[in-house]
């Protein structure tokens, strides 16, 4: 082809990114941007509800005689094969990058793919492996969920898991360099406020203290392991967005390269866990032993949750996103109380609860000038 065909066909990486070929907000013509508003909404919203409550039942559903249950650190290990393979697919269609970040339209495929990973993963070795940090820290995340969300009710896990935004806050401060406001220090106070009245016994009054003394049971010691889970993904969370934030503000690289990273780690990494943790299991019973219907759905929730929250992000405002999450707490309770009979709520919870949400929705909300 001649020079200017070749022109033709490729297109900046940015403004391919941001236009998606439908102009220049990336929205379809003649479509109602308020429903583009609110399409994000509905997506994390579902997907985070959903997802917590078919792990945590996935947990807990009874067995069949002689059925085992699934291991957590092979269905990590399956989702992000899953995840690998969506962005193969993405970046086959969209074609190839060269070292200029061009993408060739007429140069997409399988070769257009190989291409890309010879030029952006293979031939950026340094670039790739500073992807290990946050790799390994998801996946150290991953397994923790799993864990918490087969000690604790869907309900309290989702209100426990909000004190990843005062991990992810404190971490922006001190890698972004990233100021906050009075206003949301104040709902950051609120937060672990409103979650340490959630983990309050249902008898325990403020100034009497509980009725019951604590004792050393198999289940408050397992509700202790799931807290201790939820805290430490919290923290691991709060960590990996803002390192992983970190790089894709100094990179050049696209996000659909850098999700093909994570994948390929999150791979490696996770193999390693099962290897540590369950490969004798795995050598008796098999990689994918105890699946079944439930645990697929859940692998896929886990696996193309992120890349449509990824969508939504773009679309949504920071407000938006604070009132999904606290929709997603409430769905969520309403479904274990009514649905799942996983937990029989009690007054601080309610409370605690609501000032989760309320400190959620302040920390999103922008400050007033």
């Amino acid at each position: 082809m001649g020079r200017d065909t070749d022109n033709k066909d490729k297109v900046p990486l940015i403004e391919h990114l941001s236009t998606n070929g439908r102009g220049s907000t990336g929205h379809p013509a003649g479509v109602n941007r308020a429903l583009y508003k609110y399409i994000p909404l509905t997506i994390i919203v579902l997907q985070t509800t959903v997802m917590v409550l078919l792990l945590r039942y996935s947990k807990t559903q009874k067995l069949n005689e002689g059925q085992g249950r699934y291991l957590s650190s092979t269905a990590i290990v399956v989702s992000e094969v899953f995840k690998l393979t969506v962005c193969f697919a993405v970046l086959s269609y969209r074609g190839s990058v060269n070292e200029q970040g061009v993408i060739g339209r007429s140069s997409g495929g399988l070769s257009g793919l190989l291409r890309t990973l010879r030029c952006e993963v293979y031939g950026k070795p340094m670039e790739t492996c500073k992807l290990l940090v946050p790799a390994g820290l998801y996946t150290m995340q991953n397994n923790l969920l799993f864990l918490a969300l087969s000690r604790l009710d869907a309900a309290t896990y989702q209100v426990t898991y909000q004190l990843k935004i005062l991990t992810t806050a404190l971490f922006s401060v001190l890698l972004l360099k990233r100021r906050l406001s009075l206003q949301q220090w104040i709902s950051l106070i609120m937060l672990m406020f409103g979650v340490a009245l959630v983990q309050l016994p249902a008898d325990y009054k403020i100034g009497e203290g509980s009725s019951n003394e604590v004792d050393s049971s198999g289940m408050t010691l397992s509700r202790l392991v799931g807290l201790a889970a939820v805290l430490l993904a919290s923290l691991s969370s709060g960590f990996a967005g803002a390192f992983y934030e970190r790089l894709l503000k100094r990179s050049t690289q696209e996000l659909w390269i850098r999700n093909t990273q994570l994948a390929l780690f999150g791979i490696l990494l996770g193999a390693g866990a099962v290897i540590i943790m369950d490969l004798e299991r795995v050598l008796e019973g098999g990689f994918l032993q105890g699946y079944d219907a439930i645990t697929w759905a859940v692998i896929l929730l886990q696996a193309f949750g992120g890349l449509a929250v990824s969508y939504a992000t773009k679309y949504a405002d920071s407000i938006l996103k604070g009132f999904a999450t606290s929709i997603s707490i409430i769905l969520s309770t309403i479904t274990a109380w009514c649905i799942l009979n996983d937990f029989e709520p009690s007054m601080n919870f309610f409370i605690g609860t609501t000032i989760v949400i309320a400190a959620t929705v302040l920390f999103a909300m922008p400050v007033k000038k």
